[in-house]
């Protein structure tokens, strides 16, 4: 048995400065960071979802409602589609990006992104390591593989989320993992939401089968 940490969402424009931030966003991805630093020794494997938007419809609004529209944010290829700089990506072995042409908020929905469209441990802000050039979108190929499969094939069967926003993503992604099989935590502390009263979220996660950590 093999046992992950997925870190969602922790990009940008999730974070304070952002296009749709979450309070707290950046002491989230510096806690992670912290967490990774001293754990990661605890972890068979460690990846990350991002939301990746080219033309994701309805889901962007000039008068979004905040619950099933909302303003632009972490648009392919722009700088609050990258991962926050507190976020220390030196441990993450693969990265999955969705909601390229839809909505998408668990990270099960995602696609594994091709070598040449993620981050490295020497990342900066901004640019993409080596080339000082944003990252470029692109269109997954039908080969892409998914989250659930790529879990499988490394025979993972215990998992911990953490990452943005604990009311949304974290909260899809955790539920999605429970009804995948796996057994699920969610560390409370390395999340925030854009809800201020994040009870009713964490409530209905462990009705869904989700520990809290």
């Amino acid at each position: 048995m093999s046992r992950a940490l997925i870190i969602v969402d922790v990009q940008n424009d999730f974070c304070e400065g952002g296009t749709l931030a979450v309070a707290g966003g950046a002491a989230v991805a510096g806690a992670i960071s912290e967490y990774v630093d001293s754990q990661h020794i605890q972890f068979d494997h460690i990846i990350a979802t991002q939301d990746w938007h080219i033309d994701p419809g309805t889901h962007f609004s000039e008068t979004p409602d905040f619950t099933e529209s909302w303003p632009p944010h972490c648009v392919a290829g722009t700088r609050g589609a990258e991962l926050h700089p507190e976020l220390d990506t030196e441990y993450i072995q693969a990265f999955f990006h969705k909601g390229q042409f839809t909505a998408a908020y668990s990270g099960f929905e995602g696609l594994l992104a091709p070598e040449d469209a993620v981050p490295t441990g020497d990342r900066k802000a901004g640019a993409m390591p080596g080339t000082g050039s944003t990252a470029k979108a692109y269109t997954a190929d039908e080969d892409a593989v998914g989250l659930d499969d790529w879990l499988q094939g490394h025979d993972v069967e215990d998992v911990v989320v953490v990452g943005l926003a604990a009311d949304y993503c974290v909260m899809a992604t955790a539920l999605d993992a429970v009804q995948a099989g796996y057994s699920v935590t969610v560390i409370r502390a390395l999340t925030a939401g854009i809800a201020e009263d994040l009870d009713d979220a964490f409530a209905e996660m462990e009705l869904g089968g989700v520990d809290l950590g």
